[in-house]
């Protein structure tokens, strides 16, 4: 409820038991997360708010709904700490279809892959969508659009002055995933937020994998709070002793939990309740057959850690890392009553949801039809630029004959890209890619209608024996990224995605394989989470018929354009070198025959 004088004052009479719970809930074992107890409790419910914990037969009234929870454990609805939601493709409304039944009822995120398709008209519409959803979204402001160094091209800038604006909206609490290198490479617009920030008593969440020593220090000094990125549990450990909250991530692709609690199970006990969990990018296949947050409290009690202690994790630790435990996180008056029903804490089986105060999943689904709005132009709009011709995609030298040293960007895991040298063959002015060496071309294009950029360069680990994979959902800018062994086919898989609005397309012999629509932004669907992991299984068995081995090779393709990931990157401004943050000639030597 939007908190104003005559509600505030129902809220007092029903946390005293003059005005009657609309909703109590009776026979529970209440997980007291700020406590580390179980104990027997009932819990008494006002509209959306938690106004009674413990002995609640004085707010029964008439009209009361009596909800017996047959002595299953009472836990606080999860939350998940830090999630770009849109790389799962799947829109707010079918996110929430998937992971509410799971637990998930809040996420921290800065929506920023709608941003930078859409605006702040967009992301307007999405707030909207939020609010029909059970599932809560906590926004924080980007700390800028785009994320990359040098900047690369999106459909709306994210300054410091939008900050002087965005920062005093009711939905924004805090400014988002602020990486180190925007600090300390003084970034005027990054700075820029952080001190209206402090100004708007703010908190400030970081991203800086892999920072020590100096390098952490004075990114700390800009008064970043926590981090969802850490590569080892020693980095954890340092950043945690230098006064960090840390969230260890789990993704579908990035499986650092096993890892990064072994700086509680191991180092020091203590560090748990600053540790909380995020999930940043899961795919909606992932969801289905794993789970989501409740995923990552069994994996913490598989790696040793007390059931109690994960629970903590993913709940109370995280909103107080994000200053919202005043709202979610605890089954305690004047919460909002996000509660789930969970049958064992060991096991952890999440069996019933409440949302808002409402009973909304059971047995693994909603309970009642969720439906995504009508989408306004502004979230439906055409990919603006222009078709292409195999001539695109062909990496054209001075040489006509000869030898060529390239530096190819060679994925070692989702998120590091190393340094491979490789000698190809020269014919007719175009560098060869050459699947024999697992070299590809990749190119990404900018698609907003700004500029028409257009960039080119060397990739390997992909092993694709023919063809071309393509996508428009490429975080953190969603330009088309496009990757393939033939030119004709990377053109072809391009315009099918010009053609048709967006998504992702595998193709082969000059014909579409598969193509995954994403009509919403370029970037997501409104289909339902088990049609999207129906499309998803089958565009990545296309990928790995042309040879791919990767486990989710589109996935691995859409982040390149990352340039926050070490050592390289690809935009559309050009191959980048992510440690000196600007872009290099992939073209090494030349050597004419």
């Amino acid at each position: 409820m939007k908190q104003t004088m005559t509600n505030l004052k129902q809220l007092i009479r029903a946390g005293r038991g003059i005005v009657p719970a609309h909703t109590v809930i009776v026979n529970g074992n209440l997980v007291n997360v700020m406590t580390s107890e179980i104990y027997k409790a009932d819990v008494a419910i006002y509209e959306d708010t938690i106004v009674a914990v413990g002995e609640v037969k004085d707010y029964i009234g008439e009209d009361t709904k009596v909800i017996d929870a047959d002595n299953k454990y009472l836990v606080p609805g999860l939350i998940d700490g830090h999630i770009h939601s849109e790389c799962s493709k799947l829109s707010i409304t079918s996110f929430a279809k998937a992971v509410v039944p799971c637990g998930t009822t809040s996420m921290i995120s800065d929506l920023d892959e709608y941003i930078s398709v859409s605006g702040l008209e967009g992301l307007n519409e999405i707030f909207e969508e939020v609010k029909a959803s059970p599932l809560k979204v906590f926004w924080g402001a980007p700390y800028k659009t785009p994320y990359t160094f040098p900047q690369s091209t999106v459909s709306y800038n994210f300054t410091k002055e939008v900050h002087e604006n965005v920062q005093k909206w009711p939905e924004c609490f805090g400014v988002w995933e602020t990486v180190r290198e925007a600090v300390t490479e003084e970034d005027e617009n990054t700075l820029g937020a952080i001190v209206e920030a402090s100004k708007n008593r703010l908190p400030v969440f970081g991203c800086a994998p892999m920072a020590r020593g100096k390098e952490l220090n004075g990114y700390l000094c800009s008064g970043v709070r926590l981090d969802h990125e850490s590569y080892d549990h020693e980095e954890v450990v340092e950043k945690m002793r230098k006064g960090m909250h840390m969230l260890i991530r789990e993704s579908s692709v990035t499986h650092f939990l096993k890892e990064n609690i072994r700086a509680v199970t191991e180092v020091n006990p203590y560090l748990a309740r600053r540790v909380s969990f995020c999930t940043d990018d899961v795919t909606a296949t992932d969801v289905l057959e794993k789970g989501h947050l409740d995923n990552l409290v069994r994996l913490a009690i598989k790696e040793g850690v007390e059931p109690m202690t994960a629970i903590q994790m993913a709940t109370i630790n995280s909103a107080e890392a994000y200053r919202i435990d005043h709202l979610v996180g605890s089954i305690s008056p004047g919460r909002i009553a996000d509660i789930l029903f969970v049958d064992d804490i060991n096991t952890f089986n999440v069996e019933k949801v409440i949302t808002n105060g409402k009973l909304v999943a059971e047995n693994g689904r909603l309970s009642y039809e969720l439906r995504a709005p009508k989408r306004s132009s502004v979230l439906t709009s055409q990919l603006k630029c222009k078709k292409t011709t195999k001539e695109d995609f062909e990496y054209k030298v001075d040489i006509k004959d000869g030898k060529a040293k390239v530096l190819s960007m060679n994925v070692k895991g989702p998120f590091v890209r190393k340094r491979r040298d490789v000698v190809l063959d020269v014919k007719d002015g175009i560098v060869q890619p050459d699947i024999n060496k697992d070299v590809l071309m990749v190119s990404v294009l900018e698609r907003f209608g700004r500029n028409g950029n257009k960039s080119l360069a060397f990739c390997s680990g992909w092993k694709l024996k023919k063809g071309a994979m393509a996508s428009s959902a490429a975080p953190d800018d969603n330009n088309i990224i496009v990757m393939g062994a033939d030119a004709e086919d990377m053109s072809i898989a391009v315009n099918h995605l010009i053609e048709n609005g967006g998504g992702q397309v595998v193709v082969a012999d000059g014909k579409v394989m598969e193509f995954l629509p994403l009509p919403v932004g370029g970037i997501a669907s409104d289909l339902e989470p088990a049609e999207i992991a129906r499309l998803e299984n089958i565009i990545n068995k296309a990928a790995n018929e042309l040879g791919c081995e990767l486990p989710e090779p589109l996935m691995y393709m859409f982040f390149l354009p990352i340039t926050a990931i070490p050592d390289y990157a690809i935009t559309d401004v050009g191959p980048v070198d992510c440690i000196a943050l600007d872009t290099f000639d992939p073209i090494l030597e030349l050597m004419e025959n």
